[in-house]
């Protein structure tokens, strides 16, 4: 396929206006149309707008990015997959286990398409430095891992569906957390054991504004992570701390610029007069190639046939695993819940 892989984006909101810049940048990819519950949305004079999603996948497209609340995800996927097209879908790709082994069933029906999920920090440079480290064998085997993801708040809207567990799903630990969760599973493997807390700390929600967890696979490696909605001091961190020494990313280059900026850090663990305290290397990442880089793979992936390697859909189904496994694993939490939910049906 030599010409122009054609797209079409189902919801045009912040994602979809980060997407729609990826694919108008490409050379290999050209916008055709789109759709979204407000028309009127500016910045897309230049594609087709169509007034549903099933209109969108009807055009003149090859692939659909799907780009709407998490409710929505299951079906326009496998209404694109049944019409023959690829798809990039945001993550979390649903609200639930049910939603995403839905999405496999289909992609198992067709597999002829490509079904990508957007996990885009593992396209971090700090990230794609720390994973070249690791997987030198310079510094030995890892020992643990700890994660810090942190934000203040929300849009500030009062409707806010990431507010509405109906359409969401989850909290702040389903909404930021998943990408840490996703990282730790990108260094480590998968996790067979965890004990969590979760907890509604300050937001006036039904769901998460807090949850830590910790986390151990089957080689004894642990991981420990706190998702935070109320870090008043936006963070990212994630540490690696390995036989022989460590590697840090430190800031993330977000499109607010409201994290530090990203520095990644490694050294060599020291004896004799610098015990704990190693000469580190410093490396200042200053912009985010992940958007372009997570549709370059997409692209690749349709047009040579080469299989997805980040985000696929058994990323999405174990990372999306571990959220609900943390979930479960604080019982105050779950009886929280319950109560809750009591007191919306009565």
């Amino acid at each position: 396929m030599n010409d122009p892989l054609k797209i079409g984006i189902v919801g045009l909101g912040k994602m979809g206006g980060i997407r729609a810049k990826t694919v108008r940048d490409n050379d290999e990819t050209v916008l055709v149309s789109g759709t979204d519950p407000d028309l009127n949305r500016k910045g897309f004079d230049d594609i087709e707008l169509l007034p549903d999603y099933q209109s969108v996948i009807n055009s003149d497209v090859d692939a659909i990015m799907v780009c709407t609340p998490n409710r929505f995800i299951p079906d326009v996927t496998i209404a694109a997959l049944e019409a023959g097209k690829h798809v990039f879908v945001e993550k979390p790709p649903g609200r639930n286990m049910e939603d995403i082994s839905r999405i496999m069933e289909a992609e198992k029906a067709h597999p002829g398409q490509v079904v990508k999920v957007g996990f885009n920090h593992r396209y971090h440079y700090g990230i794609m430095e720390a994973k070249k480290i690791v997987e030198s064998g310079m510094y030995g085997k890892i020992l643990w891992v700890r994660g810090v993801y942190g934000k203040a708040e929300g849009s500030g809207k009062p409707d806010e569906w990431r507010d509405n567990p109906d359409i969401s799903g989850g909290g702040i630990l389903f909404d930021q957390g998943i990408h840490m969760l996703d990282l730790f599973r990108h260094f480590c493997g998968e996790f067979s054991e965890i004990k969590s807390m979760v907890t509604t700390a300050f937001w006036d929600t039904t769901l998460e504004d807090n949850a830590f967890a910790l986390l151990r696979n089957d080689d004894g490696r642990i991981a420990m992570l706190h998702s935070s909605f109320t870090q008043w001091k936006h963070r990212f961190l994630i540490e690696i701390f390995m036989e022989d020494g460590y590697v840090i990313v430190d800031g993330m280059p977000s499109s607010t610029r409201s994290y530090r900026d990203e520095w990644i850090y490694h050294a060599k663990k020291h004896t004799g007069y610098a015990i704990g305290n190693p000469h580190e290397e410093a490396t200042f990442c200053n912009i985010d190639p992940s958007w372009d880089m997570e549709l370059a793979e997409f692209v690749d992936c349709v047009k040579n046939g080469n299989p997805v390697q980040n985000g696929t859909t058994r990323d999405a189904y174990e990372t999306m695993n571990l959220v609900f496994k943390i979930y479960a694993g604080d019982e105050k939490w779950k009886a929280e819940q319950r109560e809750k939910q009591k007191k919306l049906k009565g």
